[in-house]
């Protein structure tokens, strides 16, 4: 069967995330997304798994419903055991900080694992994500002895401050930071800030599945990025078919523009300074504002580590399809904030209409929305699937700016109602 998975999310426990990270919530927000599969980030801290452990219960090998929820069993949500843990280390005199999320096939095995952990000296208890000085190759190390079918994924592998290829922190190759453990590394983590597109460039990350997931801290933002399988419901159909980049069951990737992200080109927040990786290299990766180093972003490292040019597409490649978050397409085609009263008016009607919101927004015929939303939502939706908005790229932690309309469009559209 047909599936979208998002594998990486965050509880209440982690730092900066919502109180509503919490089962019922994910489930209820799963439904309204269209999310079939959703990790349960996590799994080391004590109450969170605690709290797993007394709601979940097994349904496919793997994977786990709650227990209160009614529904009809083929239509719940599949919750499968995920976490996240940074490192912090140094090695070959460098300081590292590289997240990685772990997929996990059963309790016994988190049970193993959080306590193979805390033996290593890491603090679960602080954090959802917890801080650990353990090098990644370690990690993989204790994981992997703890249960062979944990699946190892290097989170968002571009971002600067925490990630494997991070230009303020990371490595070069994989190999560089996994050493022996590279063999069992078997998919990568995209990130907000990038796409496969950009990875493709780069020969040496061929061999692994470019998954895509939302990292939510908030449960509205699951299924910003998410990645879709056709295979059967269970742990092993879902890890075997990234093991094998099969396209028949690994069918594609729901991506951000990547230029949407935060980290997407390089700049300095506190200066307000954007740059292309053409622009840094002018100033020499200096901010021309503090004469301080630029936070060199996403694009950039990616261009970096290519060895292909821009454009090229593997054999084989995974697709993805790029869309825009269906309230940020309602917010600009009603002219109003994506928090408004009538966002949510219309984001609710359309999801009780059309049933989710990747069915809106992969799906749908457009003629058939236009019957049941204002035209210039529709076409809103229509020109995001086609690519047709522009992007103030984000840099430096902050998100960019997307805009779907331009401005004679919205000019129009004004002289239109006012005529009427």
């Amino acid at each position: 069967m047909e599936f979208i998975a998002d594998l990486h999310i965050h509880s209440k426990y982690s730092r900066a995330t919502s109180s509503q990270m919490e089962l019922e919530p994910l489930d209820q927000w799963a439904k309204i997304k269209g999310i079939q599969v959703l990790g349960t980030g996590d799994f080391t801290h004590p109450l969170w798994f605690a709290n797993l452990v007394q709601k979940l219960e097994p349904a496919e090998p793997g994977l786990f419903i709650l227990k209160n929820d009614k529904g009809d069993f083929k239509n719940r949500t599949r919750f499968l055991l995920t976490s996240e843990i940074s490192c912090i280390y140094t090695k070959n005199g460098k300081v590292r900080k590289i997240h990685i999320v772990f997929f996990a096939p059963s309790f016994e095995t988190v049970a193993k694992i959080n306590k193979d952990l805390a033996a290593a000296g890491g603090n679960l208890k602080s954090d959802g994500r917890p801080i650990l000085g353990l090098d990644a190759e370690k990690l993989v190390e204790i994981v992997l002895n703890a249960d062979p079918k944990v699946f190892v994924v290097p989170a968002h592998i571009y971002t600067p401050w925490f990630s494997l290829f991070g230009s303020r922190s990371g490595f070069d190759s994989l190999e560089e930071c996994f050493e022996g453990y590279s063999k069992y590394i078997y998919a990568g983590e995209t990130g907000l800030s990038s796409d496969p597109a950009m990875s493709w460039r780069n020969s040496k990350l061929d061999k692994l599945a470019l998954i895509s997931s939302s990292d939510a801290h908030s449960p509205a933002k699951l299924g910003r990025e998410a990645t879709v399988f056709d295979t059967e419901l269970s742990y092993e159909a879902i890890t075997g078919a990234l093991k094998e980049k099969d396209p028949k069951k690994f069918l594609y990737t729901v991506e951000f523009y990547p230029e949407e992200g935060k980290y997407h080109y390089d700049g300095h927040r506190e200066c307000n300074i954007s740059l292309s990786p053409a622009e840094s290299k002018k100033y020499n990766n200096i901010c021309p504002v503090c004469g301080r180093p630029l936070t060199i972003g996403v694009l950039n490292r990616a261009t970096e580590l290519a060895d292909r040019p821009q454009g090229f597409k593997p054999e084989n490649a995974i697709p993805f399809k790029s869309l825009v978050p269906l309230q940020e397409i309602i917010a600009e085609s009603l002219g109003v904030g994506v928090v408004s009263k009538k966002v949510g008016a219309a984001y609710d009607k359309m999801i009780k209409e059309f049933g989710s919101e990747f069915n809106i927004l992969l799906k749908t015929p457009i003629e058939d929305m236009s019957k049941t939303v204002p035209a210039r939502i529709a076409e809103g939706v229509e020109k995001a699937r086609n690519g047709q908005l522009s992007i103030n790229p984000g840099y430096d932690g902050v998100f960019g700016k997307i805009k779907i309309f331009s401005e004679k469009e919205k000019n129009n559209s004004i002289a239109q109602k006012k005529l009427f």
